[in-house]
């Protein structure tokens, strides 16, 4: 989910921070207030304070992040609020509870423990090695490239019968950096995949033997160690500022901005400024994350039809399907998708009650430059183009507890089955 730079920002949340300096968000405070559609009212009152804004549905609400020195001020304003963290950095805390991760046993997939918390980055490497070790004869790893820090952009396909020539299924997730949860997800699903295609699970069986499926976890890998050892709120890869640039302390480029495809033709959609959190780069595809990825998906455009393709992001617990550029051209197979996206709204409620919003980008969420759904679709031929934001609509939101890691992969791998036997 976009996540808007207004003035006065601590620099704590900024995008200024060196990689030296470790963020504190002790005593910080989330909260979600209503707007009851006069969002440029609530922004007036909140100008006297230092604040962060999680999220872009100013018509309903704001999710913001108050540092402690502000919380009493904020709570005098009179405005209509509820609580989502007490204290983001005791909640962050308890996100980072790693279990040690103690690998697989021969001729056997990882213990599913791994799914009751977050883990390091090097250890979510080796779980995959893993996964493809206990199904070496229908998988194989595979990258995208290379990220700026020289981090493999590694992921894993797996296939059926006669892998290599069906149409394919692709999927990547932490391309913003501080969705934890969506990485998980992506390794919930695919270690259930391989848990029933391994025990003759008829639907998983089906679904592999029909299709070849591509997954990488992690398109920002160096985002995502940062927010794990710097700032747990980063959003965007780690490139430096532009030579011309005339802030040359903002790091970053949002490489879902990034995509070579109606890079800079909305207003709104993304920004020029490489301070913003939606900033889209200096030229379209300039990030070594999205060129991988593009190259990538275009190589098996080639050769494969693409069927399904999903970008993975949290929050805010919606299914977005194409165009995120303009809200008047309409997909080919609009209805047919959003159709689709209904009734995967509905598997996932029947799992633990989760209510999903969906429909097209532009007109569901905002509008978007540059986005992977909008090439994938247009560019790349994908017959359906999806973006899921996960758990939660705003209680929790980027940090989300890691007890809901499972019930988030469980209601996922339904959804997704679904989707793939009914398109």
């Amino acid at each position: 989910m976009r996540f808007q730079l207004l003035a006065l920002l601590p620099l704590a949340l900024s995008s200024a921070i060196p990689r030296s300096e470790t963020v504190n968000y002790d005593g910080y405070q989330a909260f979600r207030i209503k707007t009851h559609g006069n969002a440029e009212d609530v922004q007036g009152k909140l100008a006297s304070i230092k604040y962060n804004q999680w999220n872009y549905r100013m018509d309903e609400h704001l999710d913001i992040a108050v540092p402690g020195k502000d919380v009493e001020k904020f709570k005098q304003m009179g405005l209509e609020w509820q609580q989502m963290h007490e204290d983001l950095g005791a909640s962050i805390r308890e996100e980072k509870k790693y279990k040690k991760y103690s690998g697989r046993k021969p001729d056997s997939l990882p213990d599913d423990e791994w799914f009751d918390t977050y883990h390091p980055y090097e250890d979510h490497k080796q779980f995959w090695e893993d996964l493809h070790a206990a199904f070496p004869k229908n998988s194989k790893m595979v990258s995208s490239g290379t990220s700026l820090q020289g981090r493999d952009l590694f992921g894993l396909k797996l296939y059926g019968k006669q892998g290599g020539n069906k149409p394919a299924i692709i999927w990547h997730s932490n391309v913003h950096a501080r969705e934890w949860v969506t990485s998980m997800t992506t390794e919930y699903i695919t270690y259930n995949l391989i848990d029933g295609y391994r025990n003759d699970d008829a639907v998983v069986q089906n679904i592999l033997d029909t299709y070849d499926l591509y997954v990488i976890p992690f398109v920002n890998p160096d985002g995502f160690v940062y927010s794990q050892e710097v700032n747990r709120l980063w959003r965007k890869n780690r490139s430096p500022p532009p030579p011309d640039a005339a802030n040359q302390t903002c790091f970053g480029t949002d490489v879902n901005r990034n995509w070579p495809w109606k890079w800079n033709v909305v207003r709104g959609g993304s920004s020029p400024d490489n301070c913003a959190e939606d900033y889209r780069g200096e030229s379209p595809g300039d990030t070594p994350e999205n060129q991988g990825l593009v190259a990538f998906v275009d190589k098996i455009a080639a050769k494969q039809e693409i069927k399904f393709y999903v970008d993975w992001h949290s929050y805010g617990q919606y299914i977005l399907t194409p165009h995120g550029w303009s809200c008047k051209v309409v997909a080919e197979n609009s209805e047919e998708q959003v159709d689709l996206a209904g009734e995967v709204k509905q598997v996932i409620k029947e799992v633990h009650g989760t209510n999903f919003t969906y429909g097209p980008i532009c007109d569901t969420l905002y509008a978007v430059n540059g986005g992977s759904t909008d090439y994938l679709y247009d560019i790349a031929g994908a017959e359906y183009s999806w973006a899921f934001e996960l758990r939660d609509e705003g209680r929790f939101g980027f940090v989300l507890p890691p007890r809901q890691i499972r019930p988030v992969g469980e209601e996922m791998f339904e959804g997704v089955k679904y989707a793939i036997t009914n398109m």
